[in-house]
């Protein structure tokens, strides 16, 4: 996944699509994206001590949740709204491509 770079991104009311500079396309669902937020509100963090706090994240299904927005973070990264208020996750394109791969 090393050296992947989006040279084009769009968002349309449930997909975000990426064109990368290999040429190949990405189109990542919206519910799929949520569900896969990086976030340490989806994923859970550490405290001082090590142990993880527990989340139990909702699961959205396709077309319970759109992409409202996103803006681009430095040159390695994207921070995604989400009609569900949802904006803490940062992607960053090796996060993107592996959503993608499953």
């Amino acid at each position: 996944m090393t050296g992947f770079l989006p040279v084009k991104i769009e968002h349309f009311k449930d997909v975000l699509a990426v064109r990368w500079n290999n040429g190949q396309e990405s189109y990542l669902d919206a519910h799929i994206l949520r569900n896969e937020s990086p976030s340490a509100e989806q994923k859970g963090e550490k405290d001082i001590f090590g142990i993880k706090t527990k989340t139990i994240p909702k699961i959205f299904q396709k077309g319970e949740v759109s992409i409202k927005k996103f803006e681009e973070i430095g040159n390695y990264a994207i921070r995604i709204s989400f009609s569900d208020g949802h904006n803490t996750g940062i992607y960053s394109w090796q996060t993107l491509k592996s959503i993608e791969q499953g």
